[in-house]
């Protein structure tokens, strides 16, 4: 027990500290507050699923730096690649897009990003675990424990949450496609926006993730598609008078 909670506080550590990075990146270059993250709460989980896929698969490679810096780069690319392979498959929609970025595979990973994931897999292994192991082991084992558990819950929550914000937008895309109704690809997109500022987190996607808009893309088509059936729709009938 003690192990995994101490693996889970890590996992919650470095999602924070991604989350931060984002952060800062993100607003320096729009040169505005964005507040980043899929979640709620200010974390970001693939930073601390790839923290600790890294201090479990590494650490045993102290001696060789060279093998830390290359494996976390390939171990944090493949993490990046498959997330947003899963993400598009679920919700429909691009969260980050490197297609403008030299040396990128499908637009989901590139090599601009991967060295410097590759200079955190080096401060991870030998300067942020030995000093948040000690950190995390001055707190009493009980306490960890009831930490961790109530983290926990509220991650759980949390992920309830906002899968369910983001849910909404992929069943009123699909429903509007199945109706096959009106042609009016203004009045659908407003209608996705429209269920994604009802709440507070659904209007913080759209600013977090520029790439998101391409919801709206996705409704265009739709709506194009569904223009084309209808007037195939229609010269069938007119024949079928004739």
């Amino acid at each position: 027990m003690e192990k995994i909670a101490i693996v889970f506080l890590l996992f919650l550590i470095y999602s924070f500290i991604g989350w931060c990075m984002e952060v800062i990146l993100c607003s320096f270059l729009e040169k505005k507050l964005v507040n980043r993250g899929f979640l709620i709460g200010p974390i970001c989980p693939i930073y601390g699923a790839g923290a600790v896929i890294i201090t479990i698969a590494l650490s045993g490679y102290k001696d060789d730096w060279i093998v830390v810096f290359c494996m976390a780069m390939i171990l944090s690319g493949a993490l990046e690649y498959f997330t947003s392979f899963a993400m598009e498959k679920i919700f429909h929609a691009r969260w980050w897009d490197y297609s403008q970025n030299k040396f990128n595979i499908n637009g989901r990973i590139c090599l601009e990003t991967m060295v410097p994931f590759g200079i955190l897999g080096l401060a991870i292994i030998y300067l942020l675990n030995p000093f948040f192991y000690n950190l995390l082991g001055l707190i009493p084992q009980n306490v960890l424990n009831i930490i961790s558990i109530i983290m926990a819950i509220i991650l759980i929550t949390d992920v309830t949450i906002s899968f369910n914000v983001i849910s909404k937008v992929t069943k009123t895309v699909k429903t509007v496609t199945s109706e096959n109704k009106k042609d009016n690809t203004k009045e659908i997109t407003e209608k996705v926006k429209e269920i994604l500022k009802k709440t507070w987190q659904g209007n913080r996607l759209i600013e977090a993730f520029p790439r998101f808009e391409t919801i709206k893309e996705k409704v265009k088509k739709v709506a194009k598609k569904v223009k084309r059936e209808k007037k195939g729709s229609k010269g069938d009938g007119s024949q079928k008078n004739i």
